[in-house]
């Protein structure tokens, strides 16, 4: 693993940055940055939303105004952002970044984007409104057990509770009848591997496990639990993006009288550390080649 000091930015490539939850990544993008001319974009998808900076662990105000960070906090709760709109808007940013000759840094643990962004986006055709129709009706019991019936290789992919993926995943067989993975495996209009530096910001398992509990512990002192009230009062669905962002679920249930604070935050940080090695899996197998960085 390469110490974060000897990591030398390459002027014509992208830079990638990506790791586990809590593993660093934004500190080390501040690092990499103090050495060279860049912009910081956002690759979470739930740091996109301007009313969850607590609990998605957003840069603070001095560390966004001390490097330019873009596509942070852009977003209202009840928006969605999909993997080609995010492909679309960080093109944009890393076009407009080069033309005034700054370095752009990608950095954030959303696998789909980033796979998508270096590889490209799988040529889905639209969804037929009837098909997409009676799937969304579909209860998430409903949807779960017609996707193991109907795609099993994607209901072993995907966690029970991941609605939105679930209905994704049957409406384009239903419709293309095809399976999303057979679609992905054909994808077009990524930057591709040779354009992109990639990095990985890693820790041992222990030391994440460690820093998923003292981040959760400081998001909960930092005002959290006001956080995901006011979502909460807005009336939103259970199943829009930002109300299933880590540690939402959990605190929202406790609010609601649920579950006592301690069961929450246990349960956010089985969550949590259940994410991490995920994202870990995810890493070594999408970008086996891209080199792996401690802490800064």
């Amino acid at each position: 693993m390469m110490s974060a000091s000897a990591i030398n930015l390459d002027p014509d490539r992208v830079t990638v940055l990506t790791g586990p939850t809590a593993g660093g990544k934004s500190a080390l993008a501040l690092a990499l940055a103090a050495r060279a001319n860049v912009v910081i974009i956002n690759a979470d998808a739930s740091q996109m939303y301007r009313d969850l900076a607590i609990v998605s662990a957003r840069p603070s105000p001095a560390e966004e105004a001390a490097v330019p960070h873009l596509l942070y906090g852009m977003l209202a709760g009840d928006d969605v952002c999909t993997v080609a709109r995010w492909v679309e808007l960080a093109k944009a940013e890393i076009a407009a970044a080069q033309g005034l000759g700054r370095q752009p840094i990608i950095v954030g643990g959303t696998g789909m984007y980033l796979t998508a962004l270096v590889h490209g986006l799988a040529p889905v055709p639209a969804i037929a409104d009837a098909v997409r129709a009676d799937v969304r009706a579909l209860d998430s019991i409903a949807a779960r057990a017609a996707l193991e019936r109907e795609d099993p290789a994607a209901a072993a992919r995907l966690m029970p509770a991941d609605r939105q993926r679930t209905l994704r995943a049957l409406e384009v067989l239903r419709s293309t009848g095809r399976t999303l993975a057979d679609w992905q495996q054909h994808r077009d209009g990524g930057l591709g591997a040779a354009a992109v530096q990639g990095l990985i910001a890693d820790r041992p398992r222990a030391e994440l496990n460690a820093r998923a509990a003292t981040r959760l512990d400081a998001m909960l002192a930092a005002g959290a639990l006001d956080e995901v009230a006011a979502l909460v009062a807005l009336g939103m669905a259970d199943d829009v993006p930002v109300m299933k962002a880590l540690a939402v679920p959990q605190l929202a249930a406790h609010l609601a009288g649920a579950i006592s604070l301690d069961a929450a935050m246990a349960r956010a940080l089985h969550v949590t550390r259940q994410y991490q090695k995920r994202q870990q899996t995810w890493a070594r197998n999408q970008f086996p080649d891209w080199q792996r960085v401690g802490p800064a």
